[in-house]
């Protein structure tokens, strides 16, 4: 039986105590994956309950070693931040490989929906018996880029008993022909807050996924993706959601879509979205 173990990747760059549960079961994706779990310092001997932020793409969270793209240094992050007040549990869940396109597209012919079902209804409960957490909506979150942004913004919309913030870093729009802006139209309530960001020099991304036709059509690559994410704030605001109260929009000048730029931005998103 599987148990949460100290981390041990050889030569690793994580600070503070991080955690792993090894190939945990997903009875909605039918496939295993290890859960990284950080946790603030003082954890151990404290009784304290604290916030839970679920991130994708948990091999780029907090170890060098692993990332095949730079490192978010989420819990380098998360130690400054506790100078200031903030404090939370990160929960990192790597992606498969080659499947995290269907895992983090929730519209056809993804299998996104089924992700989220795996995070509240095998890992958030696994989290919650194990660790000091408050499990609540308002202290529950979720968090990520590009794709791993569009499944947290469609995650916290879909599932507003959930989760009660959202950080969706660099969105990737476009997926189901845009049709985050569909979700936004039928869940969105103005609950709960979210921050959400793009760089003006991400363009080139749209290089990989849209065919040709569709780039002359849409005209500059940076401008496009720009747009992309504008349209999602536009629609945030039209459904309720109240800048700067209950959502943060970032436009980050010559920020291109890399990991190091959104490790730039995590600080400043995390004081929006975590209570202190």
């Amino acid at each position: 039986m599987s148990e949460w173990q100290p981390y041990n990747v050889e030569n690793h760059t994580v600070v503070g105590d991080l955690r792993f549960y090894p190939d945990l079961h997903s009875p909605q994706l039918d496939n295993r994956r290890n859960v990284l779990v950080w946790l603030p310092d003082g954890y151990a001997t404290s009784d304290q309950r604290y916030p839970v932020v679920y991130m994708h793409d948990g091999q780029n969270l907090f170890d060098e070693r692993t990332s095949y793209a730079g490192e978010w240094r989420v819990d380098e992050t998360m130690q400054a931040l506790a100078s200031e007040g903030y404090a939370a549990i990160v929960v990192g869940l790597p992606n498969q490989g080659e499947l995290r396109r269907s895992e983090y597209n929730p519209y056809p012919p993804g299998s996104g929906d089924a992700y989220i079902r795996f995070i509240t209804e095998t890992v958030k409960p696994l989290i919650d018996s194990t660790f000091h957490t408050q499990p609540d909506v308002a202290h529950t979150g979720i968090a990520g880029s590009s794709m791993g942004g569009l499944i947290s913004l469609y995650g916290f919309l879909f599932y507003p008993a959930v989760f009660g913030f959202c950080g969706a870093f660099s969105t990737a729009f476009w997926f189901g022909n845009s049709g985050i802006l569909n979700t936004i139209d039928e869940s969105a309530t103005g609950h709960g807050k979210i921050y959400l960001d793009v760089g003006t020099r991400e363009g080139p991304t749209l290089a990989y996924t849209i065919s040709p036709d569709d780039l002359d059509k849409m005209g500059k690559l940076d401008l496009a993706y720009l747009n992309g994410v504008r349209h999602i704030r536009a629609a945030l605001l039209e459904y309720g959601y109240l800048e700067p109260e209950t959502l943060l929009y970032i436009e980050d000048e010559g920020a291109m879509h890399r990991e190091n730029e959104w490790a730039r931005r995590l600080p400043a998103a995390l004081r929006f979205l975590l209570p202190r």
